[in-house]
């Protein structure tokens, strides 16, 4: 599947314990559909001591959300909004809003 939210766009969530936040996406992973978005999704992960570091104990990290439960959000027009693509005259894709037309970003 063709997801349209890149690496560096900023999107907000629209679904679950974080609705309503917004972020820049760090990674994506299109083969289980889902992305890592920067303060976003924090959960608590307990480590146990090792060689390397020689403190175990309870660390804070981000987990990827899923797709569905988020959306592009519009700098121009401050809202969320569907992504649209485009191919304009010198044959070239273009991603743009469908809210305001604003072209996102040239690929």
């Amino acid at each position: 599947m063709k997801y349209r939210i890149r690496k560096g766009d900023f999107v907000e969530v629209t679904k679950g314990k974080d609705k309503g936040k917004k972020g820049r996406v760090i990674k994506v992973f299109p083969d289980k559909g889902e992305i890592l978005i920067e303060g976003i999704n924090f959960v608590r992960k307990h480590t146990r001591p090792k060689a390397v570091d020689k403190q175990g104990g309870i660390i804070q990290m981000e987990k990827p959300i899923s797709y569905s439960n988020v959306m592009f959000f519009c700098m121009k027009c401050s809202k969320p909004t569907r992504l649209g693509v485009k191919i304009l005259q010198d044959k070239t894709k273009v991603r743009y809003c469908k809210k305001c037309n604003e072209i996102v970003e040239v690929k």
